[in-house]
Formats: C-alpha cells, sequence, structure tokens
C-alpha cells in the first residue's frame, strides 16, 4: 500500500487548466483516468486524508504510485481526451460499463460490392449500416422476412454468393422473388446498391413517403387496367405496414429521441439505453458496470453517454445522435456534453430530463426495465462482485497469500502425441478474464510429451521478459541487450512502442501464478522462478484428478471445499487456460495437415496454394470441387486444376488422433482455423 503522499505534487505545480489526469501504479500501469474543469482543486482533493475520501478512491490513491496530467483548451476537448484515454488504457478504477446480453443488431454491408442484409452482434465495422439493437434475433429475422418482399436485397453468405454465380443458378431466395439474385446478374450493382439504400431508408424510419410513392403506383396501375401489377403493389403495401406494426407507436409526435435511465446501489449500476425513430422503438440495449470509483447518477449517464456515442463514427452509427437525448440526471456541467453531442450529430441537441407527458411516461418504463436488469444482474454468479470478492479472499486465506490476488495467470502446456507443443497464459483481474491480455506460446527447439520441461520453458520466458521491463527507466527505455534477445523482445511483444513510450506486454507481474498440473509441473515453476531471482510472486498449481491445489515444496496438496467460491475461481481460470491451449493447438495441427496435402502437389506453388485455400474455404472442400471448379480461381490452369483434383482424389482423411495429455479426440479440424492469436511467442531451447 503506497502512501499518496510520497507522489503528491509540489504546491502550485498543478495549473488551473481544464485537463485530463492519469493515476499510474509501481509498474507504470494506468489505473485511473479523470477530467476537470480545472486541475488544481481536483487533484487536491484525492491527496487529502484518508479518512476523508470515500473507501474506493482511497484503495485508489492507495494503489497509485505517480501522478500526471494533460492540459487542454476546453472542457470539450477534456471530454474527448478523458473517453479516448479509457478506451485505450482500460483502466482498472474507472466505470466501464460492459453489455448485459449480446444483443443483435440487423446489419447491410454497404462497404461490398453487393450489400447484403444479415443479423450481426459485437463490435461495429466500419462501412456497414447498423439499426437495432433487438431483444431477439428472431424478430430481426421476421421484420426482413417482410421486407425482402419489397426490398430483394441479397441475404446469402458470401460462400453461397460465389457458388452460385459459378453454377449459374440462383438460391431459393431468387425464384421466389425474396432476392434480386446480383450473383447471376439479374440485377446491376448500381441498382441493387439502390434497392439497399432504399431498405436503409425504410428501417431508419423514412416510410411515409415511400409507402404513398407505392400507393401512387398501385392506382395508376389500376386505372391503366394492369390488375396484377396493381395487386402486387398492394400486397407490398401490406407487407411493409405489417413490418411496421411489429413496432409500437410510443410517442404520437414521430419524435426521434433516445431515452437513457439508471439503476444503482452502493455496489452496481445498470443502464437502459431505449431508441425511439418516428415515434416507434426501433432498438433497446443495456450495460452494467461495478461501481469501482466515487459516481453519482449524473456521473453514470455522462460515462454511458461516452460509450453510446463516443465509440464509433458517424457512418457507423447509422443515424448517429438524435435530436434529443433523454436522461434522468443532467452531467455536471452539461454544457461541454451537449456541445460535444452537437459537434457529433453536426446540429443542436437537446439533452434534457423529460417533465411531463408521454415521454416521462416512457421513461419510467425505461426506468423498470433498468431495474429489472439490475436485479438480474445480480443473480449471475461470475458476475458477482461480492461473489468474486469472497472468493479472492478465500484463496487468499487458503494460500496463506500477504495480500489479495487481483491479477491472476494460468499456464497450460498442450499438445498432440508430442507434436505441435504450445503453451497459453491467460488473466483473470479482479475474478474477471481479461482477455486483451491473453498471450499464446508456441514451444520450439524440442518435441516430445514432456509437459514439465516446457512449463519451465514458459515460465522462463515470461518472467525474464518482466524482468526486462522492470529494470527499465521511468521513459521504459529498452536496455542495453543483444540481438538474440531484442528479436526475443520484439517477438513477445514487449519492446517498448517509439511513437509513445508506453510499454507493451508482460510489464506487469501477477500475484498468483497458477499452472495446470501437480507437483512436478508446480516445481518446474517454482524453478524457474528462482533461477530469475523472483520470490516476491506466490505459485500454485490445480491438479484435475482431485482438483487439489499444490503449493511449492510441500508434500500435501491444499484441498478447498467443494462448494467454496474460491476453487470455483480457480476452476474457470484453469479451464480458460486448457480451452485457450486446445484452441491454438488444434489450429496449428489444422494448417499442418493442410500444407503437407497441397506441398506435395507437383507444379502448385505457395501463391497458388494459398489462392486455393482462400477461394474453397476448407481443404475438405477443396477435397470435393471439381476441375470446372478448380479452373475458376484465379491463377489456376485446366492442366494444373486436373494435377490437383487426382492429387486430392487420391487421399483419404487422416483418422482422428487423441491429445494424450487430455485423453481428448481431436478432430480433424482443418475446416476451421483457429481464431487469431493476439501474438505468438517461439520458445527455443535454453542451453
Amino acid at each position: 500500500m503506497a502512501d499518496p503522499s510520497t507522489y503528491r505534487p509540489a504546491p502550485g505545480a498543478i495549473p488551473t487548466s481544464p485537463g485530463v489526469y492519469k493515476f499510474r501504479d509501481a509498474h507504470g500501469r494506468v489505473i485511473y483516468v479523470g477530467k476537470a474543469k480545472s486541475l488544481r482543486p481536483r487533484l487536491s482533493s484525492y491527496f487529502q486524508d484518508l479518512a476523508g475520501l470515500h473507501p474506493r478512491t482511497a484503495t485508489m490513491v492507495t494503489t497509485a504510485a505517480s501522478v500526471e496530467w494533460t492540459v487542454v483548451a476546453t472542457e470539450v476537448e477534456a471530454l474527448q481526451l478523458e473517453y479516448s484515454w479509457i478506451k485505450e488504457f482500460d483502466p482498472r478504477f474507472n466505470v466501464k460499463y460492459r453489455d448485459d446480453k449480446s444483443y443483435p443488431e440487423l446489419a447491410v454491408t454497404l462497404n461490398e460490392e453487393f450489400p447484403r442484409v444479415q443479423v450481426m452482434r459485437g463490435a461495429h465495422r466500419k462501412g456497414v449500416r447498423y439499426f437495432g439493437p433487438y431483444g431477439h434475433a428472431w424478430a430481426i429475422r421476421e421484420t426482413v422476412d417482410l421486407l425482402l418482399r419489397v426490398f430483394p436485397v441479397r441475404t446469402c453468405s458470401n460462400g453461397v454468393f460465389k457458388r452460385a454465380a459459378q453454377v449459374g443458378r440462383p438460391c431459393l431466395l431468387g425464384y421466389i422473388g425474396k432476392c434480386a439474385a446480383p450473383c447471376v446478374g439479374r440485377i446491376t450493382p448500381e441498382d441493387h446498391r439502390a434497392l439497399a439504400e432504399d431498405f436503409c431508408d425504410f428501417m431508419a424510419g423514412r416510410t411515409g413517403n415511400y409507402l404513398r410513392r407505392l400507393e401512387t403506383e398501385m392506382q395508376e396501375a389500376a386505372a391503366d387496367l394492369e390488375y396484377e401489377k396493381a395487386a402486387r403493389l398492394r400486397d407490398d403495401i401490406g407487407a411493409l405496414k405489417r413490418a411496421m406494426e411489429k413496432n409500437a407507436i410510443v410517442l404520437a409526435d414521430a419524435t426521434d429521441a433516445d431515452l437513457l435511465a439508471v439503476a444503482e446501489d452502493e455496489l452496481e449500476a445498470a443502464v437502459q439505453i431505449f431508441h425511439v425513430r418516428g415515434g416507434r422503438v426501433r432498438g433497446q440495449r443495456g450495460w452494467v458496470t461495478d461501481k469501482v470509483e466515487d459516481v453519482d447518477t449524473a456521473g453514470l449517464v455522462e460515462h454511458a453517454l461516452q460509450q453510446l456515442y463516443g465509440g464509433v463514427g458517424a457512418e457507423e452509427r447509422g443515424e448517429g445522435v438524435p435530436r434529443e437525448v433523454l436522461v434522468p440526471a443532467l452531467p455536471d456541467p452539461v454544457e461541454p456534453v451537449r456541445e460535444w453531442l452537437g459537434g457529433l450529430r453536426g446540429a443542436q441537441v437537446d439533452l434534457r430530463i423529460p417533465q411531463r407527458g408521454d415521454k416521462k411516461d416512457l421513461m419510467a418504463t425505461v426506468q423498470r426495465n433498468a431495474q429489472q436488469a439490475l436485479a438480474l444482474h445480480k443473480t449471475k454468479r461470475a458476475s458477482d462482485l461480492t461473489t468474486r470478492s469472497r472468493a479472492l479472499q478465500e484463496i487468499t486465506d487458503a494460500l496463506e497469500l500477504d495480500s489479495v490476488p487481483l491479477r491472476i495467470e494460468c499456464f497450460d502446456i498442450s499438445h498432440l502425441q508430442g507434436e505441435d507443443v504450445v503453451a497459453s497464459m491467460v488473466v483473470f483481474e479482479d475474478g474477471l478474464a481479461r482477455k486483451s491480455e491473453y498471450r499464446r506460446f508456441e514451444i520450439k527447439g524440442f518435441e516430445g510429451q514432456d509437459d514439465v520441461r516446457s512449463m519451465h520453458e514458459v515460465i522462463s520466458r515470461r518472467f525474464r521478459r518482466y524482468l526486462q521491463e522492470r529494470e527499465r527507466t521511468g521513459e521504459w527505455a529498452v536496455p542495453e541487450e543483444g540481438p538474440e534477445d531484442a528479436a526475443d523482445a520484439a517477438a513477445d511483444g514487449t519492446a517498448t512502442r517509439a511513437e509513445d513510450g508506453r510499454p507493451r506486454r508482460f510489464a506487469y507481474p501477477p500475484q498468483l501464478l497458477v499452472v495446470d498440473g501437480g507437483q512436478p509441473q508446480v516445481a518446474a515453476a517454482q524453478r524457474a522462478l528462482d533461477e530469475l531471482g523472483i520470490d516476491d510472486i506466490a505459485l500454485c498449481g490445480l491438479a484435475k484428478r482431485l482438483e487439489e491445489v499444490w503449493l511449492p515444496g510441500e508434500d500435501d496438496p491444499v484441498v478447498l471445499p467443494r462448494s467454496s467460491e474460491g476453487l470455483y475461481l480457480l476452476q474457470r481460470v484453469r479451464d480458460e487456460a486448457h480451452r485457450f491451449a486446445i484452441g491454438y493447438q488444434r489450429g496449428k495441427r489444422s494448417k499442418r495437415l493442410t500444407a503437407g496435402e497441397l506441398d506435395s502437389v507437383p507444379g502448385l506453388g505457395e501463391t497458388r496454394r494459398q489462392a486455393l485455400l482462400k477461394h474453397f474455404g476448407s481443404l475438405k472442400k477443396l477435397r470435393v470441387a471439381t476441375v470446372d471448379e478448380l479452373c475458376a480461381v484465379p491463377g489456376i490452369g485446366r492442366r494444373t486444376a486436373e494435377t490437383v483434383a487426382a492429387a486430392l482424389s487420391s487421399r483419404t482423411p487422416a483418422a482422428p488422433a487423441v491429445n494424450t495429455a487430455t485423453g481428448e479426440i481431436i478432430e480433424d479440424g482443418a475446416d476451421e482455423p483457429a481464431p487469431a492469436a493476439p501474438e505468438t511467442v517461439p520458445i527455443q531451447e535454453t542451453p
């Protein structure tokens, strides 16, 4: 525990201008980011008597080891810079909203030559128009099914689209009139894009003009005795009206607004947002957060507005910021936030608290949804702050640690009968997975079923990089080292980023190091730490057989009760490391098998091998491809296609193998590449 007086800035050194400040811990890691209209009084408030501070604020200032600040010209710039730094550094003491569920959205991929309508989840992509989010994916599909009658935009995957183009026949939707079939040239790319843009306009709420136009065309067709055309237009109008009826009218004046409500207690807060366009609820989403900093309702609203509108550009946001944003409490001060929102929208934004009428009633509905979301969230065991705190305390007591292990790292080894040896490192902070700091290691220099030796190598490499980071100066300059060490540092991702001087991975040590295994693996890890002279990191191993916790140098394990929250947390950490390692090992095996089959095909070089795999997507599909389909790949002639087809058809897929480390049957996963790893660390044998 640090004494805040040891890093308190000198009197008068802090400016009175607006700015953003960062607190760092002893390892240089940013743990809190804040903004202030005047930096001097705000920062001075952190260095008063600890008894007068909020408990969470007191924990933050005693964890920190330094503070720094950046002066800006206006409060709006401070708001923007604060959000940017929170996204970049992910400080553990800042409020960070996370979705209480994964909400599906309706997406139109306008960044493709032939835009596609589909259901998407997760982060927004550039050039894609989004609508929603919706409560259920089936609600999106029902709406799209009704609209495809009028806007027959393609909905097929890229693989289906390419295959239809190759064979010259559209899919079923093309035959029943729910796709314009751009794959076979029934519609030009320009006309199909115009169709997709009309679809987006309708989904955005601009429905009146389109319906009136269809009604006019229907009446003209009837007057010209074109009754079939008039009937088709009548059915189209009916389909559009049914799609509109799925969203209830909540505001009679066709208002465009976002309504935001907050439900909170002493430890957590839930935020619910209703997106209203044209008077109808077009989407709903929710966030939950642990109140790790001393923040009131107005502060929670400000953080929510930053996350809602600050993360992506106007193109990715779809309609962006609406004319009205209704909130339960106004940020203090409110004018910089209004100015910031107005700059995003390009026009004035009315940020206010609804006082009466339909908008106040709808806000009460949003508030009830927030309260229900908070109550539901508290029932989720893994996300409950009290449960996580109890689990960490139980681990501290059982292992007799000096402090609570706020950062836990777990290592696991995986291989397939001694080949493709890999290791994984997963990180849990405050009892939750921190996936941005996961690492995967490729172990080279020796092969074989020697998990103990592999564990020693991985632990040695990880903490050798940590020691190099610890020895660096306050500017985190790269120490003098040989060419091999420099190359290793670059491969490990620990070299300093020259543009900003911030530390890379492996810079922060864990309070608890967990290895997957029993006494042998624990002894190997302890030997690696001893060789590096590290004696301030706790170590344990979790054996799968009886879920025993092994400590270095102990003949008997520590047995935690089966109902223990501490054991549950250790199991989750171990299982996550195992899952991460197995996924990487399967991916390496898939690539090796794929490359092995195509390498032996005469006359097929690296460029054409990659072209074939990219075109068909997997070796399985490549095996069943015809000669004509192979000829459709750029750079593949008929003679080469015949050679490839003959070579692949004469082979049968390898029989399933067994991972001896886990007893699992490893399926032939050559069709599905492993998820991209953060970085791959080659491990070489030490002399």
